[in-house]
């Protein structure tokens, strides 16, 4: 048997149960320190307790382990301007993890979870900023595969989309845009 020890263990421990739950207002302080954490700045943060303050959030998701908030993951409404019917979209940003339990599956499972209830919801796509290589492993592909553009300059491949109900997209092309909030962050 392989056992292991010291700090190679603990960052290797297995981090369930971990619970995905709805945010609650007891949460805000709790989520704020892990976008701080997980990006090294406050720029998200902030955007997340203006979208907070606003009542921009479409779903707010936390990761806790032990009663801890460890993660987090937003949806917010976006609209889609262009051509063809606009179906109902939202836009994943931020997900964060605390650093101590990245590479764990918390992200994913945020991921998962945001994604499982906004289908419920209604929604039929979801729009994101990220990498690739991490977000193609939940049907994410290339928005621009949809006619889809992104109203912040950004990498084509790094802008992507998923459809949450066969077709959604289709027929469909546009810009998609974003809360203000993620707007005024963008140009500062």
């Amino acid at each position: 048997m392989n056992q292991r020890t010291g700090a190679a263990a603990q960052r290797r421990e297995p981090t369930r149960p971990i619970q995905v739950r709805e945010e609650r207002a007891s949460d805000a302080p709790a989520i704020r320190r892990a976008i701080e954490s997980a990006f090294k700045g406050r720029a998200e943060a902030d955007v997340v307790d203006k979208l907070r303050a606003r009542g921009g959030f479409a779903l707010s998701l936390v990761a806790a382990h032990r009663g801890s908030v460890v993660g987090h993951v937003l949806l917010t409404a976006v609209q889609l301007v262009g051509q063809g019917p606009a179906p109902r979209g939202a836009g994943l940003a931020p997900l964060a993890v605390r650093p101590a339990f990245q590479r764990r599956g918390v992200g994913a499972a945020l991921v998962r979870a945001a994604l499982d209830r906004a289908r419920e919801a209604g929604y039929g796509f979801v729009v994101l900023l990220g990498n690739p290589t991490y977000y193609q492993r939940f049907g994410f592909q290339s928005a621009s595969v949809f006619g889809l553009a992104c109203e912040f300059n950004a990498p084509e491949e790094a802008f992507m989309a998923v459809e949450l109900a066969p077709g959604a997209l289709a027929g469909v092309s546009g810009t998609v845009r974003y809360r203000p909030e993620f707007t005024d962050a963008v140009t500062l």
